[in-house]
């Protein structure tokens, strides 16, 4: 898979809504394709605005966006992004196999190619026995498996995790990280948001932390905590976004 170029380019990005709230102002952000980045920031700091913008599921207010050279609202660009939002959005009528190749369909993969996807990705998160299971019959953690497992399937390029492992136990989000490295040693660029600050120094090689609709610092975890002075990625985020 192609590694040079930027995967993500966010220019000027300015969003306020009708009640005057601003949620991002005049942000720029650049994401090289193939690094595995973290978006640091307590709630409210814009992180679900921004990563909904990169969806192209909010009208902006100012600003461009563009995925891998191609405008946010293009076809191009949306099959080419691929996310696992925080909050669970599984339609409780579809199986998890029914699901998967829904899914499918809507980005353009053909019944067959779907099905395929579909029984690769169950097969891949250990979901086989609840593969004709319903969503509301599912675990927590069973959940959390399909909605990467449909991030995955039509091969994105970019992957956006917002909040990938919030309540799961200690050894899926194990399970989950694993499969999520190895991903990434494969090429695909990843935007992690996570509230789990020393997982992000474990697995991002570049981190942005976003306060008050701003980026207020960016670089790799080492070197955060060398020009912060501090020995962890906690300390960083608090003399930084949570002053």
């Amino acid at each position: 898979m192609e590694l040079h170029g930027t995967a993500l380019s966010i220019r000027r990005l300015e969003k306020r809504y009708d009640d005057g709230t601003r949620a991002l102002e005049s942000l720029d952000l650049e994401v090289p394709a193939g690094t595995f980045f973290g978006l640091l920031g307590p709630n409210g700091a814009g992180k679900t605005t921004l990563i909904s913008a990169v969806c192209n599921l909010i009208r902006v207010t100012g600003g461009e966006i563009s995925v891998f050279g191609h405008d946010v609202a293009s076809l191009q660009a949306r099959r080419m992004i691929g996310v696992a939002e925080q909050d669970p959005n599984l339609d409780r009528f579809l199986t998890v196999r029914e699901a998967l190749v829904y899914h499918g369909g809507y980005f353009g993969l053909g019944r067959r190619r779907a099905l395929e996807r579909a029984e690769e990705m169950i097969d891949v998160f250990d979901l086989g026995a609840k593969a004709d299971v319903r969503a509301p019959k599912l675990s927590g953690g069973q959940r959390r498996r399909l909605l990467l497992a449909r991030a995955l399937l039509h091969e994105p390029r970019l992957v956006i995790l917002d909040e990938p492992t919030a309540g799961v136990d200690i050894e899926l989000r194990r399970e989950l990280w694993r499969y999520i490295r190895r991903l990434h040693e494969e090429g695909t660029t990843i935007l992690l948001t996570t509230h789990y600050l020393e997982e992000a120094e474990t697995l991002c090689e570049d981190v942005a932390l976003i306060a008050r609709g701003e980026i207020v610092a960016r670089s790799a975890p080492e070197e955060l905590k060398r020009r912060f002075g501090v020995d962890s990625l906690e300390a960083v985020y608090m003399e930084t976004v949570a002053r």
